[in-house]
């Protein structure tokens, strides 16, 4: 009951702490999750991502798409479970891409005029991305780096905690001609959201479903299906049974059965496949894609091993 009551000021003291130098970006989203982008902006990626520029951004960031898929190490588990901290440099969108931004305040290559009055932030927009639970921006400034120049795309995304959406909205990345940032507990089915359901092509889902009381959790997702236009997509992925951040659990810090509180009060369930397709499917979405990922990560120096396991889903909203 405490920590569900005080969810608030958990998360709103790891933000506080952390800033945005906790979580790497998740560049590898545009590779497990090509759904996020418009049909005709994928087929691009897919030839940028074969030049050699693309090759350069790698090398420079010193992680390839699936080692950054990693985005909770050593350093992490050593921060909630040992004592210890970690450090991530954010992401800053370069030279062009800024000017391109304060050259186009608001979206004139979109064909908007300057001035015009909207009845809710992206009502012009033609495709609409929601991130659930966006923290310090760690997905939503990748997703604006690629869509911040293509015509008629939006990005909307949220977080429980206050002081993550500040982050976000004082990120140097950040244009409300293109994204709409704001505070929303997806736990409370009587608090609308900005803007009016079945318009949204893609929903975003991952590792915040875990943070939810497991009792909550259809009711979280039932509301977010409402928001799908038919044939959208929820994109979801969460950590799965017998993770190693299970597994390394202490004694006193299991709340229900799976459901656990890390030593900063923040709370994490681990799924099967099976409970989150029953969850999605109750909502009343289709399976395109449902798997257990797993990996062995590996620390050489430290000689450290560690079994990652995660739940991979994708489901849509039938037409």
């Amino acid at each position: 009951d405490k920590y569900e009551r005080e969810a608030s000021k958990y998360w709103n003291e790891f933000y506080r702490t952390h800033k945005n130098n906790f979580f790497k970006d998740r560049n590898w989203l545009f590779l497990e999750f090509p759904e996020i982008l418009p049909e005709d902006k994928r087929e691009e990626l897919k030839t940028e991502e074969s030049s050699s520029a693309h090759t350069n951004i790698n090398s420079t960031n010193n992680f390839s798409h699936k080692n950054e898929m990693f985005e909770e190490g050593e350093e992490y588990w050593k921060k909630n479970y040992e004592g210890g901290s970690t450090s991530v440099q954010g992401y800053i969108c370069n030279k062009k891409q800024a000017k391109s931004l304060a050259d186009n305040p608001q979206g004139k290559n979109c064909g908007e005029e300057l001035g015009r009055l909207e009845s809710f932030p992206g009502s012009d927009a033609t495709y609409r991305i929601l991130e659930v639970g966006c923290g310090a921006g760690n997905s939503v400034f990748p997703i604006l780096k690629v869509l911040c120049n293509t015509p008629g795309t939006f990005l909307y995304c949220c977080d429980f905690a206050s002081g993550a959406v500040e982050l976000v909205k004082s990120h140097s990345s950040y244009n409300s001609a293109w994204c709409s940032a704001f505070v929303h507990d997806v736990c409370d089915d009587a608090l609308p959201y900005p803007f009016p359901d079945e318009i949204l092509d893609v929903i975003l889902l991952v590792f915040v479903l875990s943070t939810i009381h497991p009792d909550r959790m259809q009711g979280v997702v039932n509301r977010l299906a409402k928001l799908l236009k038919p044939g959208g997509m929820l994109l979801f992925r969460d950590y799965g049974r017998y993770d190693t951040a299970q597994l390394r659990f202490k004694k006193g810090h299991c709340l229900s059965e799976n459901f656990y509180v890390r030593g900063d009060g923040t709370r994490v369930y681990f799924f099967t496949k099976d409970e989150v397709w029953n969850i999605f499917n109750l909502a009343g979405l289709t399976e395109v894609q449902n798997l257990v990922d797993r990996r062995l990560q590996v620390n050489r120096k430290k000689k450290v091993k560690m079994q990652r396991v995660w739940i991979q889903s994708k489901f849509q909203k039938p037409l």
